[in-house]
């Protein structure tokens, strides 16, 4: 079940980043780290995707581990996106606050997952 919300969240997660990429690049002519941006933000979701066809449980992990990883990521770039102006402090919250329950569902299947290990 936890991999089904996950899968959710980083779907919807992914649409607000390309949404906020595509922002960035317009407004500010901004594209290295809005593309740093896109790939990490838009990666958990790819890798949850990836995981549905994991050949085995520890590939399943591993697909699990790099989402978290890219993940992890992405909030750098958020955060560094916000103290340097690029993206409002409502903007960043709202991404923040998403990233966030991303990693701690990660997180927790993760190690469920290795528990049954």
């Amino acid at each position: 079940m936890n991999e089904s919300i996950l899968r959710e969240k980083t779907y919807a997660f992914a649409l607000k980043i390309v949404s906020t990429s595509n922002q960035i690049s317009a407004g500010h002519k901004e594209f290295i780290l809005s593309k740093q941006l896109l790939r990490s933000g838009t990666a958990p979701g790819a890798l949850m995707r990836e995981a549905e066809f994991a050949q085995s449980r520890p590939d399943f992990i591993s697909k699990l581990s790099i989402a978290l990883k890219e993940a992890n990521e992405c909030s750098y770039w958020l955060s560094l996106l916000k103290d340097s102006d690029i993206i409002t402090q409502e903007d960043f919250v709202d991404l923040d606050s998403d990233i966030k329950e991303i990693v701690r569902l990660l997180v927790s299947s993760i190690k469920t997952l290795k528990s049954k290990i």
